[in-house]
């Protein structure tokens, strides 16, 4: 825990400037955590039964992160929270505004997506349960069904998931899998039923029938940005000799290490904290100066020297090595994406 973060001593006198940067360290996601805990238990259960599995794993690590947060960073955070509250001063007009909100936002089907899951009502319930599933029980469920489902199946999974998902399925359909992911463009009815019929051998559960957009090559990439390196490789050598053009539309959406640089400096900072330095490290090795540049100039004069010399003392390193601690990073620095505590710049129009 940083210093930042640790609870005054009781009795010590209250130093204003340290509890200006002792809340202004604390994430969007850990100022949420904060006013979750002051809930109580039973109203914070009740928020949290409308989360979605990743919400609820961002969540918990942020509540863990600030349980030593001082008595007054608390009262400041309550602050900040009540200022925002006052002023609102119109709450909008219930569901049907927010689906008309959403709709002009993020189109209709992806709007349909959101409201399914704040609305259990109105959710398919066994795609959603597949997301309270592991990745080795997900692919269990599905290896022996034909790609088509399964590239359905893995584009209504958070990218992650989905990139576990692909790695236990054998090598010989995961190409094929990508491949159906990067071309689908909508769900019929028809599709959707066969869907259903898998997810009901499971759950015994029902779905509204509508077309639905998902997939696409962006979502093929974001998955890719998950698989881990040796897969990757693999996987990328079968799809290019199935399809070289849509092989290389893949990629050119894929996040690439030296994406990074065009990050801002708190988004490089988030990422710092996020992992050891070790792995920044490895990750940095034979880096161009422009990018190693970003990261040593987030660093204290101290912290950088003290860096650097390590780094140069490690001597030469595996390529594979360095690839798999890049691999390492970009999956984090894309789950702090996720989580709204940094802004990834990368390759594919929706990066900003």
């Amino acid at each position: 825990m940083p210093e930042a973060m640790m609870s005054a001593a009781p009795g010590a006198p209250v130093d204003p400037e340290q509890i200006a940067i002792e809340v202004a360290s604390l994430s969007n996601t850990q100022r949420a955590a904060v006013m979750l805990m002051l809930l109580g238990e039973d109203e914070a259960a009740s928020v949290i039964r409308h989360l979605a599995p990743k919400e609820v794993q961002h969540l918990s690590a942020a509540m863990i992160s600030v349980a030593d947060l001082s008595q007054e960073a608390v009262s400041s955070v309550l602050d900040g929270f009540i200022a925002t509250i006052k002023k609102q001063t119109n709450i909008g007009g219930g569901i049907d505004y927010l689906e008309t909100v959403l709709k002009s936002a993020i189109g209709e089907d992806k709007a349909s997506s959101v409201l399914s899951r704040i609305m259990p009502a109105s959710a398919n319930r066994g795609l959603e349960i597949l997301q309270w599933m592991d990745a080795r029980s997900i692919s269990e469920m599905i290896s022996s069904e034909h790609p088509q489902i399964i590239a359905i199946v893995l584009s209504f999974l958070d990218y992650d998931v989905a990139a576990d998902v692909l790695r236990f399925l054998p090598d010989t359909v995961r190409a094929e899998v990508i491949s159906r992911i990067a071309t689908l463009e909508t769900i019929q009815p028809t599709a959707m039923q066969e869907l259903e019929v898998i997810m009901r051998k499971q759950f015994s559960s029902n779905s509204s029938l509508k077309s639905s957009t998902i997939g696409g090559v962006k979502a093929a990439a974001r998955i890719m940005n998950y698989v881990k390196s040796e897969v990757e490789q693999g996987l990328m050598a079968r799809l290019n000799a199935q399809n070289p053009e849509l092989a290389q539309r893949i990629q050119d959406n894929m996040i690439a290490f030296e994406n990074l640089a065009g990050c801002d400096n708190r988004s490089i900072q988030a990422l710092m904290r996020a992992v050891p330095p070790e792995l920044l490290m490895q990750s940095l090795k034979g880096a161009d100066d422009i990018l190693k540049d970003k990261f040593l100039s987030n660093m204290s004069a101290r912290a950088r020297e003290m860096f650097v010399e390590e780094m140069d003392g490690k001597g030469p390193m595996r390529l594979s090595d360095v690839e798999e601690a890049r691999k390492q990073m970009l999956r984090t620095a894309r789950k702090l994406s996720d989580a709204g505590e940094m802004m990834l710049s990368g390759r594919g129009a929706d990066y900003v």
